[in-house]
């Protein structure tokens, strides 16, 4: 099967979804990554707090890690994305020459403008896609409840998702540990609830079937 996961920036798809990525690719899955932004920024008062060329040295690493044969990056503005025409044909590209049959993208109410334009843009490119499922990539709440009722067993994985996280030093070292803790116990948690010891929890847009 070709596995497409989108991610407004550099770490995300790792976080939300990177032990089922590495399942996927464990199996001989291809696995390809679309990254939208440059992911580099600075904060309001114009000191950088990301750098571009990092992230995506870090992001290489980290796709060895988990079994990600193609890294795409749409090298868009971070914190500037738009659901128009472009981005929707950015992601379309991808999903009709890789002939996809399963996408990964965050969950279309999350918190992050990024990460809820990203999801929008990915549904109106995916009408022809089979399966579609949404992850989360933060802990922030929303207007609307996750309604996560597909798992993915990742306890076979949980260790090559934990050390993908960690290759991204620089985020890692700025604001990651928390970031990991907090969804390592939600991986756990996710786990319980089906019986095994560690999950990813998606929502499920549309599930075909063999």
């Amino acid at each position: 099967m070709n596995i497409l996961a989108i991610g407004a920036h550099y770490d995300d798809i790792e976080l939300g979804c990177g032990g089922t990525l590495a399942a996927h690719a464990n199996a001989g899955d291809k696995v390809i990554s679309l990254v939208l932004t440059k992911s580099g920024f600075d904060d309001y008062q114009e000191n950088r707090v990301r750098d571009s060329k990092t992230a995506a040295e870090e992001a290489k690493t980290a796709a060895e890690i988990l079994g990600i044969s193609v890294l795409r990056c749409a090298e868009l503005e971070t914190l500037d994305l738009h659901l128009d025409r472009t981005l929707i044909e950015i992601i379309l590209r991808v999903v009709e020459e890789k002939k996809i049959d399963i996408i990964y993208t965050h969950w279309i109410h999350d918190a992050h403008p990024d990460h809820y334009i990203t999801a929008q843009a990915t549904l109106a490119a995916s009408r022809h896609v089979p399966r579609l499922l949404m992850y989360r990539s933060n802990c922030y709440p929303s207007t609307a409840p996750f309604n996560g009722t597909f798992f993915k067993n990742i306890t076979a994985t949980i260790d090559q998702k934990v050390k993908a996280i960690r290759a991204y030093k620089s985020e890692y070292d700025r604001a990651g540990c928390k970031w990991l803790d907090h969804l390592t116990k939600q991986n756990e948690i996710d786990g319980q609830a089906v019986g095994v010891k560690y999950a990813e929890c998606f929502e499920i847009v549309k599930y075909l079937g063999a």
